[in-house]
Parts: structure tokens; C-alpha cells; sequence
């Protein structure tokens, strides 16, 4: 899958002209070549690719920068471990990549479970925050989401920013601890979500993604 700004370009023999969507089909393992495109516009030249073993440690940087006021403010900066958790949990499965400009800039994560889908590892490079690609990328995460029938689940820092974010697009509380907040959004269509597993998915949750199927890349 790769969302762009609006202009699209990329891993594919054919781009779609400036603006326009392209068919949607069901996205490949990350391993693949090929490409889900929907066409967002953005402020700047930016996709989204699956991730590859390789992208852990400049993925590990992005985390660092992007959570390190949060942490500082909670008493619980510490570099080595903030990029070492990062690295324990990277699965390139479950992971795509947010390309700025060519350049590697962010990262989000859908790891399943069994009741909801956990969004997770969802950091932008400061370069690549203030342009509405957080926004977009979490738009079409939801909309897959609901399309699939499936519940989605995150956890973000007390106080963090992030928090009205989500709860713009539905996510609402379901419990905290001294540390976190933890947050569930329930499918729009909730018939959708009773037969969900019946039903082929697209998207985000289609086959290969989200389950590690035809993935070669570990970590």
C-alpha cells in the first residue's frame, strides 16, 4: 500500500495522474513490489511502503525524537531504552513506513489480535509533522477499519498531544494506569464487524497484512 500527497509516484510501472484515485485492490505481503494506492493530498511529496528488517534502527531514531518530550515530562526518558523497545517489538509484518521526500520519516503499526487490530509504533520525524500526514495516514487506517468490521485499539502516553488526535476519529476510553491511556474504537457498520471474518478484507487488513503471511523479512 502507498499513500502519497498529491502527487503519486513510486514502486509501480504506472502512475496515476495528479489527483486521482487509483483502483483499489487487495494489497500484497510487504515483501511485494506491488503497491494499494489511494491518492490523499498533502502538503508535501509523501508516501507510505512496507517496512523491511533494515528500517528498525532509523525507525528507532524517529521514536526517540518523537517521544522524548512526553518522556521527559513523565520522568521516563532514557535513550538506550526508548530506542531498544522500539526494536523488541518491530515486526516488518506489521509495519509501514512514512517516506518524506524519498526519505524515511515515520512508521505505524497494526498488530492483531484476536477481538481488535493494535495501532501501534505511530511516529512522525518533526520534519513530517504539521503537514497533515498524520491525519491522513490514520483516516485511511479507520476507514480500512471500518470497511473490514474491525475494532481498533491504541495506548498513548497521560497528557500526551496525540490523545485529541484520536479521539477526533472516534476513539474514545477504555481504561489508563499511572502511565498510559488506553483507547478502543469500535467499527462504524457493528454488522460488518460480526462477519467480518466471512468476507474477503482490503486495505489494511487484507490478506498478507496484519498476519505476517507471505512475509520473509524478520526481526
Amino acid at each position: 500500500m502507498a499513500l502519497r500527497g498529491c502527487l503519486l509516484t513510486g514502486q509501480e510501472a504506472k502512475s496515476p495522474r495528479r489527483g486521482q484515485r487509483d483502483r483499489t485492490r487487495s494489497p500484497p505481503a510487504p515483501t511485494s513490489a506491488a503497491v494499494h494506492r489511494r491518492s490523499i493530498c498533502a502538503m508535501a511529496d509523501w508516501e507510505i511502503r512496507a517496512a523491511t528488517a533494515d528500517d528498525v534502527e532509523p525507525v528507532a531514531e524517529v521514536r526517540a525524537v518523537a517521544m522524548r518530550a512526553d518522556l521527559e515530562r513523565l520522568g521516563r526518558y532514557d535513550e538506550h531504552r526508548v530506542r531498544q523497545r522500539l526494536r523488541d517489538a518491530f515486526v516488518p509484518a506489521h509495519t509501514w513506513i512514512v517516506e518524506l521526500d524519498g526519505v524515511l520519516a515515520g512508521c505505524v503499526a497494526l498488530r492483531p489480535e484476536d477481538d481488535a487490530h493494535w495501532l501501534e509504533h505511530f511516529y512522525l520525524a518533526p520534519r513530517a509533522q504539521g503537514r497533515g500526514i498524520g491525519t491522513a495516514v490514520l483516516r485511511e487506517v479507520v476507514e480500512s477499519a471500518d470497511r473490514a468490521g474491525r475494532r481498533l485499539r491504541l495506548d498513548v502516553l497521560r497528557g500526551s498531544a496525540a490523545r485529541r488526535l484520536y479521539e477526533r476519529h472516534d476513539f474514545t476510553l477504555d481504561h489508563e494506569d499511572a502511565v498510559d491511556v488506553f483507547l478502543v474504537r469500535e467499527p462504524r457498520d457493528r454488522r460488518a464487524a460480526a462477519d467480518a471474518g466471512a468476507r474477503t478484507r482490503s486495505g489494511w487488513f487484507g490478506a498478507g497484512f496484519g498476519t505476517g503471511e507471505g512475509a520473509t523479512a524478520t526481526s
